[in-house]
């Protein structure tokens, strides 16, 4: 029922009214209006590492963890006066650390009717709306409608709509009212847009039941109905990148849309955006149609940052009229955890803890994942040992049973070990960090070459007399770790000499030549076979196994079963680099 009030709400120009706040004039009629913002926090409530099971700590001393940000939430609000002062958040909240996962898979809130922990941190904290990210979509629409219900703050996603009727699927703005003594209230909309890859990272959850528009043409919807609602300032919460690309085809509307929209869309004075994990302090884009200056800002990710955008309002013929804005990037290693917010998580933190680092297995060696980018590395060679296994044993019986299965994966982790003796469900989670399930899809033996030889632009062309610089090797044109896909089950080279789509030799089944129509099964994961990174052929391949097995718990129920991790019993040394035919190492 609440939904589909939404949506015929949403279609009159939804508007959600908060409770009202005071803010105080000065005598040239001018107030400044102050908004935070965190985006991409993916699970992190505390300073702590569940990986390493130890506080945080990285290259940089960031601090992560929304008790981090809430001291600085603080510290703004004495500051500004909390009636100054709002709270947004760009997306992708509550998918991303073993805390998260617990309580949405080991014990989902959606059926215990526990508090889910981001729901716990953030409305003590006191957001005044949060908007989707893709990453909440992971679990589920039942998980997520939970998370939304238990929030105090409106969840915004002006663009997620319901498939068939194409009403809004979640509030799709909410309007603040600020009283101001002895003058006009001042009126603070905010708009949210999520992602529309979300319709290819988790087809299995949402397909034909949401569609994710375009956030340019949301935003040229809704930001009329915002102002004639009369909002004064217009901020527009976007779980998008800047760059104007996406990771994807042009099948959907453009990932990394928040600059556009800030050009192209009227009546906009700031962008909060997230989804890239960058730092923007402050960058003005100018709108196309008004030739007014737009602010973004972006505020990394995890808890690293606050954004702080203070915006200056005039009082003009009877209105306000924003005057100024800026925005700066508060470092949260500046600050110590908010007691309240450490409290508050004890008990989840707990249990989280003890969770993942319980003992699953014994490995009889210690495996390490550091060299796994340009070398077959044992580590992932147990990720393709699971997934295989769970792929045959699922095939037994059917038409695809005498096919060759082949298994794909990455290195999502340079810093995942297997320490020799006992392995707890943090190792694990280390490895595969992603909560990502199992597919298998047949390709043909000239698909799997091009698939290779796609996966293969990861590598920087190297000169023939040039020094082997591993800085240097990987991550040609920005391309990330996890989009370098490794395949067992069958040997190859991967020639780095050579140019892009000329790497792959020797690509051999079984000691013979791949044939060009040859069959095979591929373990894969979910997100690569609806479309992530871009690879050939996999989205529009036969799926002959889709159990919704998820991987992480795969290695973890494989482990618990064998009770030893024993490299002897899994490692294949399938594929090397090459240098013009040469091993590189």
């Amino acid at each position: 029922m609440r939904s589909k009030k939404l949506a015929i709400l949403g279609m009159a120009g939804l508007t959600v009214m908060a409770a009202p706040t005071v803010a105080y004039a000065s005598p040239d009629k001018s107030v400044t209006v102050t908004v935070m913002g965190t985006s991409d926090l993916h699970g992190n409530t505390l300073n702590w590492d569940y990986f390493n099971n130890a506080e945080y700590n990285d290259s940089r001393a960031n601090d992560i963890g929304l008790a981090k940000v809430s001291t600085l939430v603080n510290k703004i609000r004495r500051e500004r006066g909390a009636d100054h002062t709002l709270l947004f958040d760009s997306g992708d909240t509550i998918q991303g650390t073993p805390l998260a996962y617990y309580y949405a898979k080991v014990e989902p809130v959606n059926e215990t009717g526990e508090l889910h922990p981001m729901a716990r941190a953030m409305n003590a904290i006191g957001y005044d709306a949060v908007t989707l990210g893709n990453h909440e979509f992971n679990y589920g629409l039942p998980l997520l409608a939970t998370w939304v219900k238990q929030m105090k703050a409106p969840v915004l996603g002006a663009n997620a709509v319901y498939a068939k009727s194409g009403l809004p699927a979640y509030e799709p703005f909410t309007i603040k009212t600020m009283k101001v003594k002895g003058e006009k209230p001042i009126r603070v909309g905010v708009l949210g847009l999520t992602n529309p890859g979300v319709a290819i990272w988790d087809k299995g959850n949402v397909e034909g039941k949401l569609r994710f528009t375009d956030l340019v043409a949301s935003a040229k919807k809704w930001v009329p109905v915002i102002r004639g609602r009369g909002a004064d300032v217009v901020v527009v919460t976007a779980h998008a990148g800047d760059n104007g690309m996406s990771s994807y085809g042009s099948e959907l509307p453009i990932e990394n849309a928040s600059a556009m929209v800030a050009e192209q869309v009227p009546g906009i004075d700031a962008v909060l955006f997230g989804h890239a994990h960058n730092e923007v302090a402050q960058k003005f884009v100018t709108n196309k149609v008004t030739g007014q200056q737009v602010l973004l800002t972006e505020p990394s990710r995890w808890g690293q940052r606050l954004s702080v955008i203070d915006f200056q309002l005039t009082k003009k013929r009877g209105k306000w009229t924003v005057t100024g804005k800026s925005s700066a990037t508060l470092n949260t290693n500046t600050v110590g955890e908010d007691p309240k917010i450490v409290a508050l998580m004890k008990k989840q933190h707990d249990t989280t803890v003890k969770y993942v680092n319980t003992v699953v297995a014994q490995s009889k060696e210690e495996l390490l994942a550091a060299e796994s980018p340009y070398k077959d590395t044992p580590i992932l060679d147990y990720i393709h040992k699971v997934q295989t296994e769970t792929v045959k044993k699922a095939l037994e019986g059917t038409a695809d049973a005498a096919l060759p299965v082949l298994s794909i994966a990455a290195p999502f982790s340079r810093s995942a070990t297997f320490p020799a003796g006992p392995i707890s469900v943090r190792d694990m989670a280390g490895l595969y960090i992603y909560d990502n399930t199992l597919m298998a899809v047949k390709l043909t033996g000239a698909q799997l070459k091009d698939y290779l030889e796609y996966s293969a632009r990861y590598f920087n062309q190297l000169a023939p007399d040039a020094p082997v610089d591993l800085s240097a090797l990987t991550n040609a044109s920005g391309t990330p770790d996890y989009n370098y896909d490794q395949f067992s089950g069958v040997t190859y080279d991967v020639d780095v000499a050579k140019p892009v789509g000329q790497r792959i030799a020797g690509l051999s089944y079984q000691g013979a030549p791949v044939a060009a129509d040859q069959q095979f099964v591929v373990a894969i994961n979910n997100y690569r076979q609806s479309g992530g990174g871009g690879f050939p052929h996999v989205t529009t391949a036969p799926v002959v196994y889709n159990a919704q097995v998820e991987i992480r718990q795969a290695l973890i129920d494989y482990a618990t079963a064998t009770g030893v991790i024993d490299p002897a019993g899994f490692t294949e040394a399938n594929w090397k680099l090459t240098r013009d035919g040469k091993p590189l190492f």
